[in-house]
């Protein structure tokens, strides 16, 4: 059975496969330039969870792959795709012919960055042969004369490496990182829903005073951490606002938030016959960029008229409004049933929804209340409830999610 056929209708058994029989079940199992094989095992990696990209790079560093140097490229590339750059991969074998190179990220407003992907820094690196062939790329019009070459090594003691990229006339034009810190970059960019997050990490992968840059990208990840532990608490908070005691408030641990939405998403997906792939803490998309969804989640509160309540932010909006079916997903902590309201309701009714301002930020409040015992959003600015029902979908052993 061919690899994607597999994938989904055997999710999680494949899910726990390792990466050297995946690649055995996609086209004839040898990763060729130009083959089924190769587009197959890319288009199955756009597709799966970041964690499992994780796992896979660590079994090309662990174990002996026949081909787990071009199985790495792949892997690092796609790392490459979910920090929403724009790659072009390159070739895994060289030819006279072709420009050689593991791939080309690019970004709108920045230059693009030309990665070398390496097992271990004891292969010995050609600085110049690299500049070279950011030389000839920039003189095929492939890239900007601006273009700095990045270099992606597996193990973490890459002093030698290190050494040689400071003491060359390449210092400011090439940059060093461990596969494991560019994993982190990607834990960190789907752990904050704050686009210049996204920025800060271009940033880092771009030549600037340090050589290496584990040990910056080591101070961000607990910042991250630290952030989305301050958005949860804020999100109780403002919602305990509206209880009279708020001192009965139990903050609800973030993975179950989190544990709960990826439920919900994965219903969904399921039941739009889609792979929805994460974006961020609360955003995700489908490989083409066209399906999105934002899935916020609520705890049930201790006051009937409003039971739920949930943020809507600008950036949610702006990344909804640049898909073509696109859902605002309101999960709720207690319930196996989420609503998946369009985005163009919500661009229709933003004008009848509280807002919050506070100085530079500011979010549309959606409040659930019932009506007639079923759930409603409450329009309070026009005095209007609209009723959840028919954007609901659900999930579990016993009920079968619902298409929307």
């Amino acid at each position: 059975m061919p690899l994607l056929s597999f994938w989904k209708n055997n999710r999680e058994e494949v899910l726990k496969m390792g990466v050297d029989q995946i690649v055995s079940s996609a086209g004839d199992g040898n990763l060729r330039d130009g083959t089924a094989a190769s587009e197959e095992f890319r288009k199955f990696l756009r597709v799966v969870p970041s964690e499992n990209l994780s796992r896979y790079a660590r079994q090309c560093l662990e174990k002996s792959y026949e081909k787990g140097g071009l199985i790495l490229q792949d892997i690092v590339n796609e790392f490459g795709q979910k920090l929403d750059f724009d790659v072009e991969p390159g070739l895994y074998q060289g030819k006279k012919t072709a420009i050689g190179f593991d791939g080309i990220w690019r970004s709108e407003r920045d230059p693009e960055i030309i990665v070398e992907v390496k097992t271990t820094d004891y292969v010995t690196v050609s600085l110049d042969k690299l500049a070279g062939c950011r030389e000839k790329l920039n003189a095929d019009h492939r890239i900007g004369s601006n273009a700095s070459i990045l270099i992606v090594v597996g193990r973490e003691d890459t002093g030698a490496l290190e050494a040689q990229v400071r003491g060359s006339r390449y210092a400011w034009d090439m940059r060093l990182i461990s596969i494991e810190r560019l994993i982190k970059l990607v834990q960190i960019k789907e752990k904050s829903d704050d686009p210049n997050t996204l920025v800060q990490i271009r940033q880092l992968l771009r030549p600037f005073e340090y050589t290496k840059i584990d040990r910056i990208i080591d101070v961000i990840f607990t910042t991250a951490l630290d952030v989305e532990t301050q958005q949860i608490s804020d999100h109780d908070a403002v919602a305990g606002e509206q209880e009279r005691d708020s001192s009965k408030q139990d903050r609800t641990d973030s993975d179950l938030l989190n544990s709960k939405r990826q439920e919900a998403v994965d219903a969904f997906a399921a039941a739009k016959g889609k792979d929805l792939i994460r974006y961020s803490r609360t955003l995700y998309w489908s490989s083409d960029k066209k399906t999105r969804t934002c899935c916020a989640v609520s705890k049930r509160y201790q006051i009937d008229y409003q039971p739920y309540w949930y943020a809507f932010h600008p950036n949610w909006d702006r990344f909804l409004a640049e898909g073509e079916d696109s859902f605002f997903i309101l999960a709720c902590m207690d319930q196996n049933e989420a609503y998946a309201v369009p985005h163009s309701w919500i661009t229709a009714n933003k004008k009848n929804l509280n807002v919050t301002e506070k100085g530079e930020k500011s979010y549309w409040h959606i409040a659930l209340t019932l009506d007639r015992g079923l759930l409603a959003i409450n329009l309070s600015r026009i005095g209007k409830k609209v009723p959840l029902q028919p954007f609901a979908f659900s999930w579990g052993p016993k009920v079968q999610a619902k298409a929307v």
